[in-house]
């Protein structure tokens, strides 16, 4: 097991200073999902990163005697580093380093299950390396070239970049087979309602859709990304009114840039929903800012004008002084709340009944008249919308069904008299 030193460095202006204590925790947690064992913490407040060491000159080498006398074989930094600040720090402790971005996709590669998530994992991984290579082949920095002479590092460098560059090129087109994919099943649920839980990672949406859809077999576990790919359930809300509901994969402050572009094909499944449930952690204390990240992300992914309903999950861990001042801080800030519990005896009816009401508004009831002799068309109502109940008038095949307008328009063109009641 890897001994790892967390680092943290923040700005002095920025806010995340302010956050530093909670950053390194989940940083921590972050590790721990990786399999590495936390054996200190350094801090320092920066004016601005150093181009060349991020850190300052002091500060650096306090991080180098604690690495040495820890026995750590492992320095991860809560922020992004360059390829160049990679490399220097490297050199400097004499031991492996990583930033908070390497360490997310190297999460998500031993979580990936399906060939999917894989390829999107590799993919984001392969866009991370690219500009890394120079720093990934020191070991062989003692054989230099000289003039008219290419020394085997350089060389094999190239090669790599080549052959990675390539990876890429195959990787990206199947991913594009993957969305074409997913378009043709999205395509055939059309006439259903859908919603897709969306939120920071670990914030219980998995837990919410294995209640709300009776499905013990959907997997659930208390730590980071223990869901990588979308899963859709339909969820039975009464009155004629079921649901898809799919999960996706949690989101979290510093995703990678590329890992966010890679897993676009599975997320798309969210930008097709008729309404986005944002689970949020009811009971973390940061949660306004995790609130933040999700609406970044969803921004990135051109989903900020969505109909969202924030779900504040985990309430069943609060007291009930600390729900009502949660309950008044959300209200004023969002609109759209319910407060559930995916673990409490009916913690999850807020949400099942904000469903319903959101099915029935795109789904409203109407009239829907065709002939008794047109079976094909009666068989199409049936099979596209939610038939209440059917009752023949003078030839006439009368239906009272919830549809939405896309099914109406569609029914109303092959012969069917369709009124809204």
């Amino acid at each position: 097991m890897e001994r790892a030193i967390l680092v943290g460095a923040p700005r002095k202006r920025s806010a995340a200073r302010h956050l530093l204590t909670e950053h390194l925790e989940e940083l921590a947690r972050l590790a721990d999902t990786a399999g590495a064992e936390i054996v200190g913490e350094v801090t320092q407040l920066l004016d601005r990163p150093s181009p060349a060491t991020y850190l300052g000159k002091g500060k650096l080498e306090e991080l180098r005697h604690r690495v040495a006398d820890i026995g750590a074989t492992l320095v991860i930094f809560d922020d992004e580093l360059s390829p160049t600040q990679g490399k220097n720090i490297e050199l400097e402790l004499g031991t492996r380093v990583m930033d908070r971005a390497e360490l997310i996709l190297d999460i998500f590669a031993t979580r990936a299950r399906t060939s999917e998530a894989k390829m999107q994992v590799e993919l984001a991984q392969l866009e991370y390396m690219l500009p890394r290579l120079a720093r990934m082949w020191t070991h062989l920095e003692k054989t230099r070239g000289g003039i008219g002479l290419r020394g085997p590092g350089e060389t094999q460098i190239e090669t790599d970049r080549r052959l990675i560059r390539h990876r890429i090129k195959i990787l990206r087109e199947r991913l594009d087979d993957v969305r074409r994919s997913r378009e043709v099943q999205r395509a055939g649920r059309r006439g259903a309602f859908k919603a897709s839980l969306v939120g920071y990672t670990n914030a219980g949406k998995s837990s919410i859709l294995r209640s709300l859809a009776s499905a013990p077999d959907i997997f659930v576990e208390d730590r980071l990304f223990a869901t990588l790919d979308p899963l859709t359930r339909e969820v039975s809300l009464g009155d004629h009114a079921p649901a898809l509901v799919t999960d996706t994969v949690g989101f979290i402050r510093k995703l990678p840039h590329d890992l966010v572009a890679s897993f676009r094909a599975t997320l798309e499944e969210a930008t097709d929903a008729d309404l986005l449930l944002h689970v949020i952690d009811a009971s973390h204390p940061t949660w306004e800012e995790q609130v933040l990240v999700v609406n970044e992300v969803l921004a990135e992914l051109e989903m900020a004008e969505k109909p969202v309903l924030h779900v504040f999950n985990k309430i069943d861990r609060l007291d009930g002084d600390a729900l009502h001042a949660l309950q008044e801080r959300a209200r004023d800030r969002m609109r759209e709340t319910i407060f559930v519990s995916a673990t409490a005896e009916g913690g999850l009816e807020p949400l099942r009944r904000a469903l319903l009401g959101a099915s029935r508004a795109k789904r409203p009831v109407m009239e829907v008249e065709v002939s008794v002799t047109d079976g094909r068309l009666l068989a199409e109502v049936h099979r596209t919308a939610d038939v209440l109940d059917q009752a023949q008038r003078d030839g006439v095949m009368v239906l009272r069904a919830r549809l939405d307008d896309a099914t109406a328009g569609r029914l109303r063109g092959k012969g069917a008299k369709i009124r809204v009641q």
